[in-house]
């Protein structure tokens, strides 16, 4: 596990290094043809990961403990203007909360969890592993879709 949570987190180094080289205009700007925006899509990644792991698992009863899970939690898009203080505690949550999930995956936090199917592809979840993996690829869904949009708001 310790190489799936290495990959996550250089993954979402990738995501902060697009981040950090667009101006926040460019982060707020809905592309046409899309219903959210860079930053978005990068808040999105960092509250579903923790409602995903801690929340659906069991772990942790809701998600009232999230940060910013209302702004960008399934089935939300973008309805303000997001300022820069917002964007780099975001940025910080992204990497700090994979490493609080690794550090607890090594303490056993996730040895028994409540098993569940995905709201989006309806595919069981029956570990944390398997958790771990989807947060993996949703993960790199929202990059690349930041990385179209990146396009088209420069």
């Amino acid at each position: 596990m310790q190489e799936t949570f290495k990959f996550i987190l250089q993954a979402r180094q990738k995501f902060i290094e697009l981040v950090d080289n667009l101006s926040i205009e460019q982060l707020n700007k809905i592309p046409a043809g899309f219903n959210n925006n860079i930053i978005w899509n990068f808040g999105h990644i960092v509250v579903s990961t923790q409602t995903l792991v801690y929340v659906r698992t069991g772990i942790k009863a809701d998600t009232a403990w999230v940060k910013y899970n209302e702004d960008y939690r399934k089935d939300t898009k973008p309805t303000r203007f997001v300022e820069q203080a917002e964007v780099d505690e975001l940025k910080t949550i992204a990497i700090q909360s994979i490493e609080q999930i690794a550090k607890d995956y090594e303490n056993g936090v996730f040895e028994e969890i409540t098993s569940f199917s995905t709201a989006t592809y309806g595919y069981p979840m029956g570990t944390v592993e398997d958790v771990i993996a989807l947060t993996s690829g949703h993960d790199n869904v929202h990059y690349g879709y930041a990385l179209a949009q990146r396009k088209l708001v420069q």
